[in-house]
C-alpha cells in the first residue's frame, strides 16, 4: 500500500472550486493583452477593453478543464521518455530561477557566473533522484534581454534532461522555442516528445501581465506544456485564512487555464503553484513554513479532483546556509510532497525564499529526494509468509546476514545513500576526516564535476545552439559569449 496525506475532504474542496469559479464569472481577472482579451470575448466572456478585465462564464470555464489533458509525457534531448505526469507520479526538479548562488569558498551569496551555470548542468545531470533540469539560475555575466534563452542554450548543451524553464519577456520565448525544434529536428517532432516545461505566472490579486499572458498563448500556439504558477501570499495579497487562499489559487489558475485551452485546446499543463503565507514580523514569504507546504499539498488536491497532473514548489527552504534549517524544511516539503502524489516537486537545491541555489545542498537534496521516493514505495511483504521458515534461520544461525532472503531483497528494501549522508560510527567518522555535512556535500559536487561526460546531443546540433545563441547576443551588443570552461 503506497503511503499518502490528504487536507481536504471531497466536499472542502468542491466549496472550494464553486467558489473560484463565481469570482472569476462576478468579480473577473485584470489581463493586460488585448489579444486575450478579443479571444475571452469572442467565447462570452463579458470585457471591458479600457479596464483591461473579462468576467468569464461558468460555461467557458469547464470546457476548459475538459479539454486540459488529464496527463501527459516529457522527453530527453534524445527523445527518450523521462517522465509521464500520471496519477500519483512523482518527480523532482530544481528551485528556479536563483538571482543568487551560494558561493562554497566564502560562504557568502553571490551573483551567478556562465561557469557557475554550466557546473550546476553538470552535477544535475548525474543526480539519479532529480529527473529534470531547470534553468535555475541567472548568469549576470550576459546582457539581461539574452538571460532566458541562454539559460536555456546551456542547459541543452551540457544536460540531457528536459528543462522547466520560463521567459521574462515576449521576445525570448521565440528564440526559447527555435532551441528546442533545433533539438528535436521539426516543430511536429516536439509536439510530439516535449522537452521543456514553460513556468507561466499570473500576478495576485486576479491578474495577468502582458508579458506572461503572451507567453502562456505562445506556448500554447506550439503545444509547449506549462505549468502555472499562482503565488498568493496568505495575509497580505490573499485571505490570510488558508482556505481563503486556495480559492484565490484555483481562481487565478483556473484563469490561465481558460486562456491556454481557448488557444489551444489540449495543450499539456500542470495544475501548478507556489503559494505561500505571508510573515508579519519579517515582511517575508517562508516557503520552509508548514502552512506553506499544506497550502500546497492543498493546490495539489484541487488540481487531481479537477482531473489535472500537478506541480508544487515546495522541497525548499528560507535558511541562508547548508545548515539544519535547510535540512529540516527541505526534507519535510520533500516527504509531504511525495506523499500528496505532486506530480512535478520544484524546489531542490534552493534556499533563502527561492532567490539562492547551491550546488551542496542539490546533492544532499538529491539524497532526500530518494529517502522520500523509498517512503512512497510502503511496505510490501517480500516471501515473509509463512514467516516460519526464517525464524528458524534465524534462531539457528544467531543472524541472518548471508541468508538467502537478506542477498534477495537487501537493495530492494533498504536504500543505501551516497556520502553525503553520514552513517559510520564515531571513530570510523573521526578517522575519516569528522566532516561536516556541508564539507562532505562539497566533496560530492567536486566528484561529480570530475565524473561529468559531456552530453552525447550531436555535434551539429551543438554547433547550431551556439551559432543561433550567439547570434541573439549580437542582437543586444553582446558581441562574445562567456567562456564556458
Amino acid at each position: 500500500m503506497r503511503p499518502a496525506v490528504r487536507f481536504l475532504s471531497d466536499t472542502l474542496i468542491e466549496q472550494i472550486v464553486s467558489e473560484a469559479i463565481q469570482i472569476l464569472c462576478r468579480l473577473g481577472v485584470e489581463i493586460s493583452n488585448p489579444t486575450i482579451l478579443s479571444l475571452l470575448s469572442d467565447h462570452g466572456a463579458e470585457v471591458d477593453r479600457e479596464r483591461s478585465h473579462a468576467v468569464l462564464t461558468e460555461e467557458m470555464i469547464h470546457k476548459a478543464v475538459e479539454s486540459s489533458p488529464s496527463s501527459f509525457r516529457l522527453y530527453d534531448v534524445h527523445g527518450n521518455e523521462t517522465h509521464h505526469f500520471a496519477g500519483n507520479a512523482v518527480y523532482f526538479t530544481p528551485g528556479s530561477a536563483a538571482l543568487n548562488v551560494l558561493d562554497y569558498s566564502t560562504k557568502r551569496m553571490r551573483k551567478p557566473s556562465t561557469a557557475d551555470y554550466v557546473d550546476y548542468a553538470k552535477v544535475v545531470s548525474q543526480l539519479k533522484h532529480i529527473a529534470s533540469q531547470s534553468t535555475a539560475l541567472i548568469p549576470a555575466d550576459v546582457a539581461p534581454e539574452i538571460s532566458d534563452s541562454y539559460r536555456l542554450f546551456l542547459s541543452l548543451l551540457y544536460c540531457e534532461k528536459p528543462v522547466v524553464t520560463g521567459a521574462f519577456s515576449i521576445e525570448s520565448f521565440e528564440v526559447m522555442k527555435d532551441f528546442q525544434v533545433t533539438v528535436r529536428g521539426t516543430e511536429v517532432a516536439l509536439r510530439e516528445k516535449p522537452l521543456t516545461v514553460f513556468s507561466c505566472c499570473p500576478t495576485s490579486p486576479l491578474r495577468w501581465s502582458h508579458v506572461t499572458s503572451q507567453n502562456l498563448v505562445d506556448c500554447a500556439r506550439c503545444s509547449i506544456p506549462v505549468e502555472f504558477i499562482a503565488m498568493p501570499l496568505s495575509g497580505f495579497v490573499a485571505p490570510v485564512t488558508l482556505t481563503g487562499t486556495l480559492i484565490q489559487h484555483t481562481a487565478e489558475t483556473l484563469s490561465g487555464v481558460v486562456i491556454s485551452q481557448l488557444v489551444n485546446p489540449g495543450t499539456p499543463i500542470l495544475y501548478g503553484g507556489s503559494p505561500a503565507i505571508f510573515d508579519v514580523r519579517y515582511e517575508t514569504t517562508p516557503m520552509g513554513a508548514i502552512e506553506t507546504m499544506m497550502l500546497d499539498c492543498a493546490c495539489n488536491e484541487i488540481g487531481k479532483h479537477l482531473g489535472l497532473p500537478t506541480q508544487a514548489y515546495i522541497s525548499m527552504s528560507d535558511a541562508k546556509q547548508i545548515d539544519a534549517q535547510a535540512g529540516l524544511e527541505s526534507g519535510m516539503g520533500a516527504v509531504l510532497g511525495a506523499l500528496a502524489g505532486i506530480n512535478n516537486i520544484s524546489g531542490p537545491g534552493m534556499i533563502d525564499f527561492e532567490s539562492c541555489q547551491s550546488l551542496e545542498k542539490l546533492v544532499l537534496d538529491n539524497e532526500i529526494c530518494g529517502m522520500a521516493y523509498r517512503l512512497i514505495e510502503g511496505i510490501e511483504p517480500e516471501e515473509d509468509f509463512p514467516a516460519l521458515g526464517i525464524f528458524e534461520e534465524l534462531l539457528k544461525e544467531r543472524h541472518l546476514l548471508i541468508s538467502d532472503h537478506t542477498r534477495r531483497y537487501l537493495k530492494e528494501e533498504i536504500r543505501f545513500p551516497g556520502a553525503v549522508i553520514d552513517r559510520a560510527n564515531r571513530t570510523r567518522w573521526e578517522r575519516e576526516g569528522a566532516l561536516t555535512l556541508e564539507e562532505r556535500a562539497h566533496r560530492e559536487v567536486e566528484r561529480l564535476l570530475k565524473a561529468y561526460t559531456p552530453s552525447t546531443l550531436a555535434d551539429e546540433i551543438k554547433t547550431e545552439l551556439i551559432r543561433r545563441m550567439e547570434r541573439e547576443a549580437r542582437r543586444f551588443g553582446q558581441d562574445h559569449l562567456p567562456p564556458r570552461k
